[in-house]
């Protein structure tokens, strides 16, 4: 894999010199093309030791304008980190939709070392690299331009070049005994490096693998490809706006086909929603369930194991008194409610899920949300605020955001409340009269009942496909709302009881 990338390729001083005033003026130029773009630019570099990564990061830094780019470079994760899902120190470093970022000893460097060093088999390197592709297409999928360029030196090529900077005084410090170690190992680098590269080359994020000897013939190649690169996915997304506003001009109506299937019942149908507690046995029980949920939580504080709870459910549903209940047996130090709303102007240039990979919590907390990333699937798929390609490929992302959650100790626990629409009817009309509850009740919230059979069809298809092993939903039965507060206290009593034990 790597014969072409010792080959010996250089350009000459004259050569660079001549090409480099209007190379530079055309990344500019690129780069003030992607200040008015809908995507961001990730640019992964890795390589072997001594082969230009940080200089060529260097001379981008400098040729372009430092406004509009982010370079981060990581080692061991801090304790914050340590107490968050591996994934999410890099969530939250992400560029901003029209800027560029670069990543130094990225996503790839743990798995590659520890592969390298012998503490993870070829089999468990493989599990976290299907995890990084799975992390790139999310953002390739959602217009990201992910560019990985691997920098490659000959065993003989390094040697010298980590002698060089090693004579150099002002570069010595750049050389440390781990290089000279990793050197002794560079078969088994390369070994490990091309498995790595084989599986992670992908159609969406490709690797690029570039001769490091020659500086010179490292940034020309580094930095035409990423002209080119960037300029190619301009030029792609202007063409799918272009397309997709003639598919918005309206078209001569078509003749509705005829009905043919008759509404099949969903999975909220199947709920009993006569359940009901009341009275002593509610108030018994919900103290039992606090006390409870209180010394399990202190246990998961000792032991550094966070809970992360989703509510989702019908405007009306209870969700606040729900979570006021539940909050009550808990530190107020020691947990926090996220209320979701539309994105903000911040949130809307990253990621739909970026907004939520941020406010996972330390190690033993308790991260609340009021609604979640459910609401791509539900919300914004109702409603046309995003792609039917786009919600249909969330389930998967959701799916993967859930497991790193639960991989990393965390006890997930996600529960849709649900009420009738004549329930939910009863309390629009008793919020309206009752003055410290008018807030609560908007105009949208009457635009949403119009169109019930829709979210209703939206909920069944969210449980079936992100209701799995190790992140399942708890459905409640939320027209009696002491039922619903009781049984939510116990499911995560029950579930945190569950956590404990597995930390063991």
């Amino acid at each position: 894999m790597f014969e072409a990338a010792e080959l010996g390729r250089k350009v000459t001083r004259e050569e660079f010199d001549a090409i480099a005033p209007q190379l530079r003026t055309e990344l500019l130029e690129v780069q003030r093309r992607l200040r008015e773009a809908d995507f961001p630019v990730i640019i992964v570099f890795g390589g072997v030791d001594g082969a230009g990564k940080n200089e060529t990061a260097n001379l981008l830094n400098e040729w372009m304008d430092p406004r509009w780019t982010v370079t981060r470079a990581y080692s061991r994760p801090s304790d914050e980190e340590s107490d968050r899902p591996p994934f999410w120190r890099f969530w939250r470093d992400l560029p901003s939709k029209g800027k560029i970022g670069m990543f130094l000893s990225s996503w790839y460097h743990a798995p590659l070392l520890d592969r390298v060093h012998g503490q993870i088999s070829v089999a468990e390197m493989d599990e976290r690299l299907i995890r990084i592709n799975h992390f790139e297409k999310a953002l390739a999928d959602d217009g990201a331009l992910v560019i990985k360029f691997w920098m490659h030196l000959s065993k003989k090529a390094q040697k010298k070049r980590l002698k060089k900077l090693e004579d150099d005084p002002l570069t010595a410090w750049q050389v440390t005994p781990v290089d000279w170690e990793h050197w002794k190992m560079y078969d088994k680098f390369v070994g490990a490096a091309e498995r790595l590269i084989m599986q992670t080359s992908k159609g969406h994020a490709l690797w690029h693998i570039v001769e490091g000897a020659d500086a010179r013939y490292r940034y020309s190649v580094v930095l035409n490809t990423l002209k080119d690169a960037i300029t190619a996915h301009l030029d792609r997304r202007d063409a799918m706006k272009r397309v997709a506003a003639e598919l918005k001009k309206p078209k001569t109506a078509k003749k509705p086909a005829p009905e043919i299937l008759t509404k099949q019942p969903s999975i909220l149908s199947s709920l009993d929603m006569t359940q009901n507690l009341a009275g002593d046995d509610y108030n018994r029980q919900l103290q039992e369930q606090r006390a409870r949920l209180s010394t399990l939580h202190r246990r998961a504080k000792d032991k550094g194991v966070s809970t992360v709870l989703v509510f989702e459910g019908w405007d009306a549903a209870g969700k606040g008194g729900t979570i006021r209940r539940l909050t009550n047996a808990l530190n107020a130090r020691d947990y926090q409610v996220i209320p979701i709303a539309a994105p903000t102007e911040e949130e809307r240039a990253q990621h739909y899920l970026w907004r939520f990979w941020r406010h996972l919590s330390r190690a033993g907390r308790v991260t609340i949300f009021d609604r979640s990333w459910y609401g791509r699937v539900l919300v914004e798929r109702v409603e046309g605020f995003c792609t039917d390609d786009a919600w249909q490929r969330a389930y998967g992302e959701i799916n993967d955001f859930e497991e790193q959650i639960v991989e990393a100790g965390h006890v997930l626990c996600k529960f849709w409340l649900h009420i009738t629409p004549e329930e939910q009817l009863a309390r629009f009309n008793q919020r309206s009269e009752i003055e410290y509850k008018q807030w609560k009740l908007t105009d949208e919230d009457w635009r949403n009942r119009e169109k019930w059979g829709a979210y209703e069809t939206a909920v069944n298809h969210m449980v079936e496909q992100t209701s799995t092993q190790i992140a399942p939903w708890t459905l409640v039965e939320a027209n009696s709302k002491t039922w619903a507060r009781v049984k939510v206290l116990r499911t995560v009593c029950d579930a945190l009881e569950a956590g404990l034990k597995k930390s063991k």
